[in-house]
């Protein structure tokens, strides 16, 4: 049994645990679920995030089904050794809705960003002949760098003729073929954060 098993509080909540999941690039709160014993060493084992279901009554790993896994960065117990705290890199959206996080809301960018992000992944593997998305994909890399540098000279183009409404449409354009652009070279925009927060980090 682990450390940091042991110095968890297991009987206040009769061998469960709440886990909070945080998104280990640019700190959102992806999701809450429980873990017990077994699965907390199962999570520390493999690498990937594990809980107890309780509808189910058995453990389970996230992403079983899906795919969307969560891979382990961190964990650390509160205080009270009575809640867990999970940094990890989710393998595409959190939520069973499809949206990245489970707490997402309807204000903000970020959030949509999220939901977007989650559609475009969604759509991946759509018929290319309905979804505009899925024949980006269907046409490869070479195309969605083409995209991208397009929609970057009529974002420039936009912004030299100095027309607010027309620069935000390009600009929004640009945003959206960068991030199809990024999924399929496996990246997603919180690796971007990730990136400019390593740079701006204090030497």
């Amino acid at each position: 049994m682990s450390t940091l098993a042991e110095r968890i509080d297991w009987d206040k909540g009769d061998g469960l645990v709440p886990l909070i999941v945080q998104h280990a690039h640019d700190g959102r709160v992806l999701m809450l679920g429980y873990t017990d014993r077994a699965a907390l060493e199962q999570t520390l084992a493999s690498g990937q995030v594990h809980f107890f279901s309780r509808s189910r009554g058995r453990l389970w790993k996230k992403g079983e089904s899906s795919g969307h896994v969560l891979a382990l960065v961190s964990l650390a117990a509160d205080c009270d050794g009575d809640t867990l705290l999970c940094q990890a890199v989710p393998a595409g959206p959190t939520c069973h809705t499809g949206t990245a996080s489970c707490f997402d809301g309807d204000g903000g960018a970020h959030p949509w960003l999220n939901r977007l992000e989650a559609l475009i992944a969604a759509r991946r593997t759509a018929d290319p002949a309905t979804s505009y998305v899925a024949g980006l994909f269907a046409k490869g890399r070479k195309r969605q760098a083409q995209k991208v540098g397009e929609e970057g000279v009529e974002t420039a183009l936009a912004a030299l003729a100095g027309e607010p409404g027309e620069l935000r449409a390009e600009a929004a354009d640009l945003l959206f073929h960068l991030l199809v652009l990024l999924h399929g070279s496996d990246l997603v925009l919180a690796d971007v954060v990730a990136e400019l927060e390593r740079r701006h980090r204090p030497a």
